[in-house]
């Protein structure tokens, strides 16, 4: 027999096998990870019976739902939130509404389950899979499309309406009443709660991530966006409203912060780890005799409600002037049930308000009809017109991204930002030092803190919509660092690349990336110039010996690129020359191997220091 702790081992162990072994299976059958993590727990749990108290490790892993929260509200950035505030706000929150009221007024039509539990159930299934849909649009490459951005939109209000339907579940709860013996004094605690979080999101948190962020400890900076998280979800716990709806609201509040990437690449690997807990959790907790039993009603509900949301979604999207192909597009990208689906009924099934089998019911129904999305897909294209089949928009989402990702926010960085501003660029800037971000913020920049050696850290900062990635650090580890991780995750970014030295230079060259250049050497070869033309030669003149020193340059390092750091040395001027014509000096230039490590920038430059 196994000890209590020897156990619990063992189930931590049977839940990570599944993990890790469903959830690519199903990733590479192009069925998703949700799926995978379902089938992994209903095969530990109620086939295997590995498991038996699936119950204790749904509440234990809501932790997933509440960082999912958390993430979604760092997202909300306001300038993306109003630029598609209409589909948002507009088309998204009538297809819930509408939805939502359909599906609830033909369940209780049929007289299937009380208003309560109705309103519930036909909510629950208004909502969409983000990550089944959105894992499609990319496969697809149609993010960036009309109907991409729109059924993005639709998402991004369903993810948002989440919040309030899970603080709907304790009003309708039977009992809520005897319960709330004093309303007008759990209201005002739930007042200050929120004021309080509020509050400290507004004043205090700035101040604390910069703090810790300037000890360098990054295992204390994980710490606190965990505090944070779990800390603001317990207070509205004690407030009476869902765990959720507090880890949202910090994430709102953070979601301007210049450590906004750095807390969601921090929270991230918890989020994914208790997410994936949670769906293996839910399949736990199915109760397959019920599902044996009813096998029937929930093959026939499934197709009727994604035709019912299918429906409903083509026609809104209509009426808010989609052409016929977006709106069906739209509609048979969002017909399936949502991960939130489960939350939804799980927590319901917990508060009284349905039973555990109608909840293991609906569960099944979602399961099935995120199953079939492809097959949804496929059969939307069937309905498609040719006229207007590739109609597509240039722009991407505003705040997901920018075409230009910039790592390291030192003087070099600083300059060439300025330059991408004037030229109407928008510029992702990330950088490790926080008095540097504080530093920039009173100059008007806008530069989030980061590590940009970290994958996640990149990918939180909008990565995967960067066209260009310039590498602004200095110093030389690092860059080869970040550019050696760029260049194996994401081969099709190009990189601009602030170089050390001219070894660095014919290092970062032979790496193949696609511009280089050294911290130094357009500010030696212009202040040469300038000083040219104070000792009294021609502004033409020393813009052209300039020119000349420029190319000899490139030359030298061609030459040296395939023959050595000591080829090309004939190519340096190292006397006077004849001003007109540029010609070559008539002595031999002393060879590069005799003059000491350091004397001369275009030499080897061991011992160069930092410009930053």
């Amino acid at each position: 027999m196994l000890s209590q702790s020897g156990n619990l081992y063992f189930q931590a162990l049977a839940l990570l096998a599944g993990a890790i072994i469903a959830a690519p299976l199903f990733k590479r059958l192009g069925l998703g990870t949700v799926l995978g993590y379902l089938a992994a727990g209903l095969l530990i749990g109620p086939l295997a019976n590995l498991i038996t108290d699936g119950e204790q490790v749904l509440h234990f892993s809501e932790l997933g739902v509440v960082f999912l929260l958390f993430v979604i509200g760092l997202e909300l950035k306001p300038s993306r939130l109003w630029t598609l505030r209409h589909a948002i706000f507009g088309l998204g929150a009538a297809q819930v509404i509408v939805t939502g009221a359909a599906l609830t007024g033909l369940i209780l039509a049929f007289d299937l389950m009380m208003w309560q539990a109705a309103v519930v159930t036909g909510f629950g299934l208004a909502l969409s899979s983000t990550a089944f849909a959105m894992q499609i649009l990319e496969e697809r490459g149609e993010t960036a499309t009309q109907h991409g951005q729109t059924s993005f939109a639709i998402l991004l209000f369903q993810d948002l309406a989440i919040v309030p339907l899970l603080a709907m579940i304790p009003v309708l709860a039977p009992g809520s009443a005897q319960h709330q013996a004093d309303p007008l004094g759990q209201f005002l605690i739930a007042v200050i709660c929120i004021g309080a979080i509020v509050a400290v999101g507004r004043y205090l948190l700035n101040p604390l991530f910069r703090f810790i962020a300037n000890t360098g400890a990054r295992e204390v900076m994980i710490a606190a966006a965990l505090f944070v998280v779990i800390g603001a979800a317990v207070l509205m716990q004690f407030a009476g409203l869902s765990m959720a709806m507090g880890a949202f609201i910090a994430g709102v509040l953070l979601a301007e912060s210049s450590y906004r990437h750095e807390l969601e690449a921090d929270i991230e690997p918890f989020r994914g780890v208790f997410l994936g807990l949670f769906f293996m959790a839910v399949g736990l907790s199915l109760d397959l005799e019920v599902i044996l039993n009813n096998w029937m009603a929930i093959l026939l509900a499934v197709p009727v409600f994604m035709a019912i949301k299918a429906l409903v979604v083509y026609v809104l999207a209509r009426l808010f002037r989609s052409n016929h192909n977006d709106a069906i597009r739209i509609a048979f990208f969002l017909p399936q049930g949502g991960e939130f689906g489960f939350v939804l009924f799980s927590t319901a099934a917990a508060a009284g308000l349905m039973t555990g089998s109608v909840a293991s019911e609906l569960i099944a129904v979602v399961t099935l009809s995120m199953a079939v999305m492809p097959l949804s897909v496929a059969l939307g294209n069937k309905f498609l017109v040719s006229h207007d089949a590739h109609d597509e928009i240039d722009e991407d989402f505003e705040g997901a991204g920018a075409d230009v990702m910039m790592i390291g926010f030192s003087r070099y960085g600083q300059i060439a930002a300025q330059i991408l501003l004037a030229g109407g660029s928008d510029v992702t800037v990330i950088d490790a030092s926080a008095d540097r971000i504080r530093a920039a913020g009173r100059f008007g920049f806008r530069i989030y803190f980061g590590d940009g050696t970290r994958k996640e850290v990149l990918e939180a900062a909008g990565i995967r919509q960067a066209k260009i990635v310039a590498v602004c650090t200095h110093k030389k580890e690092t860059t080869d660092q970040i550019v050696e991780m760029i260049q194996a995750e994401y081969p099709d970014i190009k990189l601009f690349v602030r170089s050390y030295d001219r070894v660095h230079t014919l290092k970062l060259r032979a790496r193949g990336v696609h511009y280089e250049l050294r911290e130094t050497f357009e500010s030696g070869l212009v202040f040469g110039r300038r000083t040219l033309e104070e000792l009294g030669v021609s502004e033409e003149l020393a813009y052209e010996i300039m020119q000349d020193i420029r190319r000899r340059d490139e030359d030298r390092l061609h030459i040296q690129a395939s023959e050595g750091l000591t080829a090309g040395n004939d190519l340096l001027l190292t006397r006077p020359v004849t001003p007109e014509p540029l010609i070559k000096p008539t002595r031999e230039a002393k060879r590069i191997d005799t003059i000491a490590d350091g004397e001369m920038d275009v030499a080897v430059e061991p011992d160069a220091t930092p410009a930053e």
